[in-house]
């Protein structure tokens, strides 16, 4: 194939990015020409920023499902950012566009739609995002993670194809990850994220907590940014930490258990890790609830032990933790025994196929 560019595009957290990088891998393997269309100032322009990729950054506005005056303006916004796409894709001529969600990705479907390329999507949750319900109108081809979300789209456009892992989350190594932390083989690693923009009171809890905790464990803690307490370092057996970038692989590798949030792309990668997990779903007072769902997908399949939030107190984290320990090879075996396709491999055909 001639003419083999590709623009990606995604934004508002990181769960909307680092899946496009796993995909963006393979193709710049396969000799494909690529740029990204993200957001100005948002947490996308940094994480691709770190990937050599060309990254454009254009106007967006939130769309909402309540009330607020933003409505009245942010619809201004996505037609301003429709109209710089539009001069980016006229100016790049990509074979095809992939989106991965978040509304900045409404005004460049709208802009490849207008231009006739080809648009596929990919949608991480169960239930799809008010973003990728309007990005659908515009897409050649619906990708999902789950599949109970195969109803929610047209069977015309929809394939099942699981969530994309980057590669070098399987090339973690046990004894640097160890290394690196400065944590020794006695006791197991217990790693805690909330996800990129941290969460408040995993953290609050956790910290609380952290006699008991490091009495038992060695805690690897991914606070998000601007969530460290200079008072808690320096205690042995707790590394505390903004973000982990290329060290993440040996993190993940040396650890042996996981307290997360449920965003879809990050437990398919622990699953994939067979690493047991506790989910603590962001709550529907600060989500659409799809965090709640993917959990509680996860908890009927035997992959992981979820906590709501609303539950969440020191006392209930403790008996979770006691509970994940216990049947720790209960889920291992039944993430073994998990048949996920091969995501990368399909997702690709899916690309070129769109590009001929």
């Amino acid at each position: 194939m001639t003419n083999k560019k590709i623009v990606f595009t995604g934004g508002g957290s990181a769960g909307h990015v680092t899946p496009n990088i796993a995909i963006m891998n393979k193709l710049k393997a396969d000799g494909w020409s690529i740029t990204y269309i993200g957001s100005r100032k948002g947490i996308e322009e940094e994480i691709i920023g770190n990937e050599k990729v060309p990254f454009h950054g254009i106007s967006s506005g939130k769309l909402r499902r309540y009330f607020d005056w933003k409505n009245f303006t942010d619809p201004l916004l996505i037609m301003k950012g429709a109209f710089e796409a539009l001069f980016i894709l006229r100016k790049e001529k990509p074979k095809v566009v992939f989106s991965k969600g978040g509304f900045v990705t409404v005004p460049v479907v709208m802009a490849a739609k207008m231009l006739q390329i080809p648009v596929i999507i990919h949608e991480s949750d169960i239930t799809p995002g008010l973003a990728n319900k309007i990005a659908t109108k515009f897409a050649t081809k619906v990708l999902v993670t789950f599949d109970e979300t195969l109803n929610h789209f047209p069977n015309n456009k929809v394939l099942f194809t699981g969530s994309p892992i980057r590669e070098e989350l399987f090339k973690g190594r046990e004894l640097e990850g160890r290394a690196w932390l400065g944590f020794h083989d006695k006791k197991p690693i217990l790693t805690i994220m909330g996800g990129s923009l941290g969460a408040r009171k995993i953290n609050e809890t956790l910290r609380k907590l952290l006699d008991s905790l490091t009495e038992e464990y060695q805690i690897v803690h991914i606070c998000g940014k601007g969530n460290m307490d200079p008072s808690f370092q320096g205690i042995k057996g707790y590394k505390q930490f903004e973000y982990i970038n290329q060290e993440l692989p040996d993190v993940l590798a040396a650890s042996e258990f996981i307290i997360s949030r449920a965003g879809a792309n990050s437990i398919f990668e622990f699953l994939a890790l067979r690493k047991p997990m506790l989910l603590i779903p962001l709550s529907r007072q600060a989500s659409r609830g799809d965090q709640i769902l993917n959990a509680q997908s996860f908890e009927k399949k035997g992959f992981a032990k979820v906590l709501f939030e609303e539950e969440l107190t020191t006392e209930s984290l403790k008996s979770q933790l006691d509970s994940l320990k216990a049947e720790k090879a209960t889920l291992q075996k039944k993430m073994t025994e998990n048949s996920a396709p091969n995501t990368l491999e399909i997702i690709l055909q899916e690309i070129v196929k769109a590009a001929k």
